[in-house]
């Protein structure tokens, strides 16, 4: 009984160690930055190719994926507001976003 209890605890102990963000700690060398692609090809998001998905309301959001890590972000205008320009139906993407890691590095 008592190995039985110290197994869960023992294990919930580490489960709840998954819940903590460590990417700016524990030596990784990575920063708190969240704009920077931590993928295989270490890429800045500038260096990306972004297309539009269109949410259920019809609102334009960003998107990129490089195959590792996928990225969104909604599409604001000067003053903050979403951007809905009907560029697609709802649920819909354009442009070649998933083309963002065959960018030749300029390095």
């Amino acid at each position: 009984m008592i190995n039985t209890k110290i197994l869960m605890a023992t294990a919930c102990a580490l489960g709840l160690t998954a819940c903590g963000d460590f990417e700016g700690g524990l030596g990784n060398g990575y920063s708190n930055d969240k704009t920077f692609d931590r993928g295989t090809d270490k890429k800045h998001l500038s260096q990306l190719q972004a297309g539009i998905w269109v949410d259920p309301n019809g609102c334009d959001h960003w998107i990129i994926d490089d195959g590792i890590e996928g990225y969104l972000s909604a599409r604001l205008d000067k003053y903050g507001k979403p951007v809905c320009s009907g560029v697609a139906p709802p649920n819909q993407t354009v442009g070649d976003f998933k083309g963002g890691s065959n960018i030749p590095d300029p390095n």
